[in-house]
């Protein structure tokens, strides 16, 4: 890894048989992913006490970068039955981010193409700003409609015909048509007249 593993433990100590599973997996994640950017570990007790008394949950979020692609997240929580065996805990988790390594390794190795719904990319055709709709043109999907709604954090009204966007193309029609379920704006791009 280009970065050291980061591992740190809020309101719960870490005993040494935890801190060496971590180790164990982030090696082995290293081994069989050498690209790999970094890695944070962090695991937690919340403040709250428990349910009938109790020991409070434990909690765990990995956090692994890798190049090209968004950072992998995963996070899981479990009771504390047994204080000193958060084994399974740990290798649920990284068995996760195993799995979502192996698979954006495939899409970047292109063996498997990135779902559907992932979404692609296109650019508005047709708006209509009084009535809260418009029309997107992609490559693979054609002419989608979409409505205000449709559009991610509100940003509407920064769309101009021409505007390039990442869209996902809804399961169902809409009243025009094929529809985009989401618009997500690229960065201010236009598309090349």
């Amino acid at each position: 890894m280009q970065k050291p593993l980061q591992l740190s433990f809020k309101n719960v100590e870490g005993s040494e048989a935890m801190k060496e599973v971590v180790r164990d997996r982030v090696g082995h994640l290293e081994r069989l992913y050498p690209n790999l950017i970094g890695c944070r570990v962090v695991i937690e007790a919340p403040h709250r006490p428990a349910r009938g008394g109790g020991r409070p949950p434990l909690g765990i979020a990995v956090e692994v970068e890798i190049p090209g692609k968004p950072k992998i997240v995963v996070k899981d929580m479990e009771e504390r039955r047994n204080p000193r065996d958060h084994g399974v805990l740990v290798n649920r988790s990284f068995d996760v981010v195993e799995r979502k390594l192996d698979e954006a390794a495939r899409i970047i190795q292109g063996e498997v193409k990135a779902h559907e719904a992932a979404g692609e990319t296109g650019t508005v055709s047709r708006l209509y700003p009084d009535q809260n709709y418009g029309f997107v043109e992609a490559k693979q999907a054609g002419s989608l409609y979409f409505t205000r709604n449709a559009v991610i954090d509100g940003r509407f009204d920064e769309l101009a015909v021409g505007t390039m966007v990442h869209l996902t193309l809804a399961t169902g029609e809409g009243p025009m048509g094929p529809q985009a379920s989401s618009i997500r704006l690229l960065g201010g791009d236009r598309a090349v007249e």
